[in-house]
């Protein structure tokens, strides 16, 4: 499979087959600008705008935002709730974990997930290849509090979201840098474009993943 990044918690994600996965899409107003793209099957973790722009994706999509199991263009999801904040949902509501089968890894995009998981949620997520993770706190984990999800799940990749870029300006100063989470993990990053990983080589680049989101 292929991963590219296009900023905050958006991803495309494209199986060996074709299949074209992408996750919260955003609407343009972080400073990052959300390029023309498609896709069979678009998923928004909650109802923010910086989340929930499935609307701009093209092609013959599937949206799925609801928690539950789903199968669409070869590809098994499930969608588990979670919260956006320590409290439950009582300050930010709630938000959708949702985990995939992909070229016989599983994948999961955590949203914007905003508190330590209950067995019970670990359970349900299961194993995990590779995990995308917000680490920039204030709407979401912060840095220590995702190296604690990050032992929990002990997926082989993790790829860092939600955290402050050059591209969010002035505003993105509110998050905390990818450099804090790294630091905390204690675990080896590595820098990539775009990327590409299948069954036979995920543990050689097992590890965090930090990607280009340009």
């Amino acid at each position: 499979m292929k991963i590219k990044w296009y900023g905050q918690a958006c991803f495309k994600i494209t199986a060996e087959n074709g299949t074209g996965i992408i996750m919260d899409p955003y609407h343009d107003m972080l400073g990052y600008k959300l390029p023309p793209l498609t896709a069979e099957i678009v998923t928004t973790s909650h109802e923010h705008k910086d989340h929930n722009n499935a609307e701009a994706i093209g092609g013959e999509v599937k949206h799925i935002k609801e928690t539950g199991e789903f199968f669409e263009a070869g590809i098994a999801i499930k969608g588990i709730e979670t919260f956006h904040d320590k409290l439950s949902g009582a300050q930010k509501g709630k938000n959708t974990v949702y985990c995939f089968g992909i070229d016989g890894l599983k994948v999961c995009h955590l949203g914007d997930l905003g508190h330590l998981l209950t067995p019970q949620q670990m359970k349900e997520i299961g194993r995990v290849d590779i995990l995308f993770l917000p680490v920039g706190g204030t709407y979401t984990l912060d840095a220590a509090d995702a190296a604690e999800v990050m032992k929990q799940l002990k997926p082989k990749i993790v790829i860092p979201m939600h955290y402050r870029t050059k591209a969010l300006g002035v505003p993105g100063m509110i998050f905390g840098k990818v450099e804090s989470f790294v630091k905390i993990a204690k675990v080896e990053a590595k820098k990539e474009k775009v990327l590409e990983v299948d069954l036979k080589d995920i543990e050689r680049k097992a590890g965090i993943v930090i990607l280009d989101y340009k």
